[in-house]
């Protein structure tokens, strides 16, 4: 796999002096993320994320499948991401890199683990059949922060999608076509949203974290925090993997922000699944 080119000592030297000076090299306050783009395709479940320049498409289909015997009344859930040389050089296809496991990693955690979706609802003959949900995110472009558009890319595919209704009469099962009933939307639980935080090198004493990184603050930066949680200020996963030390104070100025951020994305999130469903024709015969 290629190495991608590290940045030069000049750009170093400029982003850790913008950095010092509560200045970004895009402009944007410290704590202020990009803002995203939802993009909703003809089928239900097909959403295009943009975060500024890192887009991220997601894809949500479901089949009927015999449930495993040790959880006999819930369905499936599983997620997978795909990194390919479109994004950016350094990415082979066939091969995971680091990066894309622990993307896929957090992703598994915030949107599966979390209990998002749920997967009780999912069942349709116990023991029997169960809905499969999968759900599959490419990256199309890594401009910095791919895991917060995949994360958000995710979530709100699953708010768009709908599976066709089911009718259950002893043991026969009808599936019917989006045609003849309107589809159903999937249950969840809660929202979550991730947020990622860069902080700096300790010899940079007095450099403020910055929300949102773009790819170079992402490059040079000496850790990352990535916090999960919904509007209601639950809070699903803190992840931050290596890098520099943070006192808990830091920590806990991080969740309050992170708190403000996800109720504006919900809120943006909400509004254009709205407008997406005003302007579509469902027939049902």
């Amino acid at each position: 796999m290629p190495r991608p080119p590290s940045p030069s000592i000049p750009e170093k030297e400029f982003v850790y002096g913008a950095l010092k000076q509560s200045l970004r090299i895009d402009g944007r306050a410290m704590l202020e993320m990009r803002t995203p783009t939802l993009t909703f395709g003809p089928e239900l479940g097909w959403v295009e994320c943009s975060l500024g320049k890192t887009r991220v498409l997601a894809q949500v289909d479901g089949k009927m499948v015999k449930p495993p015997p040790e959880r006999p009344l819930e369905g499936l859930i599983s997620i997978h991401s795909e990194l390919s040389s479109m994004a950016a050089n350094e990415f082979e296809p066939g091969r995971a890199s680091d990066q894309e496991v622990t993307i896929t990693r957090m992703l598994d955690k915030v949107l599966r683990r979390s209990d998002a979706v749920d997967k009780e609802s999912l069942c349709v003959l116990a023991g029997q059949r169960v809905w499969h949900i999968r759900l599959t995110l490419h990256v199309l472009a890594d401009a910095g922060n791919m895991l917060d558009c995949a994360c958000l890319a995710g979530i709100v595919a699953l708010k768009h999608f709908r599976r066709p209704e089911v009718e259950v009469v002893g043991d026969e099962i009808t599936v019917h076509h989006p045609s003849e009933r309107a589809p159903v939307p999937l249950s969840l639980h809660h929202t979550p949203y991730c947020l990622t935080f860069a902080f700096f090198p300790d010899s940079h004493a007095g450099t403020p974290p910055v929300l949102d990184p773009a790819h170079l603050e992402e490059t040079l930066a000496a850790g990352l925090l990535s916090v999960a949680l919904n509007a209601q200020r639950e809070l699903c996963v803190v992840q931050k993997a290596g890098g520099v030390p943070l006192p808990p104070a830091t920590v806990m100025d991080i969740v309050d922000v992170a708190v403000q951020r996800a109720r504006e994305l919900d809120a943006l999130v909400e509004r254009a699944l709205r407008e997406d469903w005003a302007g579509r024709d469902v027939e049902v015969r």
